[in-house]
């Protein structure tokens, strides 16, 4: 996977709570492994871990925006490059699973 494009938006944490509040099936995909998955994931994620994602990218939307979430935030920054080359509309999650169980937010 290449480098991600320095132009790749990305949201907070905060943000994102705030968007899927508003729409709870918001596509949200954690690139982390799946161990690290099983380990504490936001509720809506889905697991796909980054050494898949270029196999297993079908089955995100192209309709939507897709958030993106790792540890915190280099591996779904590349993953949101990668994916931004092929088409989708993807945002990182600045600050990641680590930001996100810090800020109180619920974990599965």
């Amino acid at each position: 996977m290449s480098s991600p494009q320095p132009s790749l938006p990305s949201v907070s944490v905060a943000e994102l709570a705030v968007i899927i509040a508003a729409d709870p099936s918001t596509p949200v995909v954690d690139v982390r492994e799946t161990d690290e998955y099983a380990a504490g994931h936001l509720p809506s994620a889905v697991s796909m871990p980054l050494s898949i994602v270029s196999v297993r990218h079908a089955e995100l939307p192209r309709d939507r925006t897709v958030y993106v979430v790792c540890q915190a935030g280099g591996r779904s920054a590349r993953a949101c490059g990668w994916l931004a080359e092929q088409g989708y509309d993807v945002v990182n999650v600045e600050g990641g699973t680590g930001d996100w169980i810090s800020a109180g937010h619920p974990v599965h």
